[in-house]
């Protein structure tokens, strides 16, 4: 009976939240570990349909970079990375697009419609929802790419119907070439581009740290000055600074909330929404 009350008083509490939330756009990004393990997976997917089913209108933008390092390797081609971003050469791009487009997607999109709800798999290509072209910072002949336009009615309509759009992190130039975009700025744009109220960046640590050896060390908020700050002086590193500049980025151009987050952490995304805990690092104005 404890337990009974308990259930209905932690439903009571979220009340306000899902009252809050209701109708508004939360852009999530899923990679790293944690979409390796299908028991976390299910955890996070089963949470996304809760919010779905909340009347919150979920946009999943995922990665897969475990999944392509195991391609990769599986193939004998060298894995590179330079600034956080994956060295993206052409026969990397081939398996990057088979990855993220094909396996990946499948089992995301699979997992949400078995959890009760409804979604349907896109990447930039469909629909021409983002184009892009080569990154600055990349060398001729690395599939890097920098979005440069969105036209996102079609992930629109697909919110209008009550499914959850899957979105891959490839995108084509104006001519049709493929690249391969970072998984947090394609989540930051469609943020952005939608309006979103929360971008909510899932990977495999705790959030923010200022040693990133020390779990003790969590900054549960930052603002956006810290946060460039924590890469100016390189506490943040590797994979971290693309996400920081991504939160930056996103929240200086409207996004209401973005919180970097453990995926690996059972039910984070609803502790991020539905409690005043929270969950991870959050970066606001």
């Amino acid at each position: 009976m404890h337990e009974d009350i308990q259930k209905v008083a932690n439903l009571a509490e979220a009340l306000p939240y899902i009252q809050k939330y209701s109708g508004k756009i939360f852009v999530v990004k899923y990679g790293g570990s944690a979409l390796k393990d299908d028991a976390t997976a299910k955890s996070t997917i089963n949470d996304l349909v809760l919010l779905n089913s909340v009347g919150i209108k979920v946009i999943l933008v995922h990665g897969g970079g475990p999944e392509i390092n195991d391609w990769l390797t599986k193939l004998n081609i060298e894995i590179k990375f330079k600034n956080g971003l994956r060295v993206t050469d052409a026969k990397t791009m081939e398996v990057v697009e088979m990855v993220l487009h094909g396996k990946v997607q499948r089992k995301l999109v699979t997992m949400i419609n078995c959890a009760g709800a409804r979604a349907i798999g896109v990447s930039g290509r469909d629909g021409r929802i983002v184009v892009a072209e080569r990154h600055s910072a990349v060398d001729p002949d690395d599939m890097v790419g920098q979005i440069t336009t969105t036209n996102l009615k079609l992930v629109y309509q697909i919110l209008d119907l009550g499914l959850i759009p899957v979105i891959s992190s490839i995108a084509p130039d104006v001519n049709g070439n493929v690249y391969n975009i970072n998984a947090d700025t394609m989540s930051a744009e469609i943020a952005i581009a939608m309006g979103a109220h929360k971008m909510l960046l899932m990977t495999d640590t705790p959030g923010v740290m200022n040693d990133i050896n020390d779990k003790n060390s969590l900054i549960p908020e930052l603002n956006s000055k810290e946060a460039q700050e924590l890469i100016n002086k390189k506490i943040a590193q590797g994979g971290m600074i693309p996400k920081l500049e991504c939160c930056i980025d996103s929240i200086n151009r409207g996004v209401k909330e973005a919180i970097i987050l453990n995926g690996l952490e059972e039910h984070c995304l609803l502790l991020e929404t539905f409690t005043n805990r929270g969950s991870g690092t959050r970066i606001v104005v």
